[in-house]
């Protein structure tokens, strides 16, 4: 707005002037300039920021998605009950055993016998150690989907894919 102001201000003097050595005029041309400039920088600034963010949002959400995948495929391979999975959920967003149990509508003691069940089944000690297992895979450096894997065949049910967790993870936490 400001460089729209000067240029038509300098436009104006010189028509009036119609020559360029007053000082004023030639103050005036030279901020009316370095405005422009400045909006062609921040142009320049404002797109390369938001190709940035449109890259960090992508790999947000690449994260997500691969973090959902390796919570499905660590599930399936400790087999979690349903019961199981919805309370491992809730333990990996932070929730505690008897915010758990109002929200399930059952009593404390089943969730905790639950939370029990399911750190038996991932070889874990405790929540910490539960949680730290899907942050392992997560932070391991390797998000983006492979495709190179081929998709997993009927025939061979026991193949891991890019996203199935690594057989040793719960082991080397211990």
């Amino acid at each position: 707005m400001c460089a729209l102001f000067f240029i038509g201000d300098v436009v104006k003097d010189f028509r009036e002037d119609g020559q360029f050595d007053n000082p004023h005029l030639i103050l005036e041309s030279v901020a009316a300039a370095s405005l422009i400039a400045g909006v062609i920088f921040l142009m320049f600034e404002l797109r390369g920021l938001l190709a940035r963010m449109s890259e960090m949002q992508r790999g947000l959400d690449i994260a997500r998605g691969h973090l959902a995948e390796i919570i499905d495929a660590f599930f399936a391979e400790w087999k979690l009950t349903a019961a199981e999975r919805d309370v491992a959920i809730m333990m990996l967003k932070g929730v505690d055993n008897d915010t758990i149990a109002r929200v399930r509508k059952t009593a404390p003691g089943t969730v905790r016998a639950q939370a029990t069940r399911i750190y038996s089944k991932s070889a874990t000690d405790g929540r910490a150690q539960f949680i730290s297992l899907f942050m392992e895979e997560l932070l391991s450096g390797d998000i983006a989907p492979d495709e190179n894997v081929a998709p997993e065949s009927s025939e061979n049910p026991n193949k891991k894919t890019a996203g199935s967790p690594k057989q040793s993870s719960a082991k080397e936490l211990t």
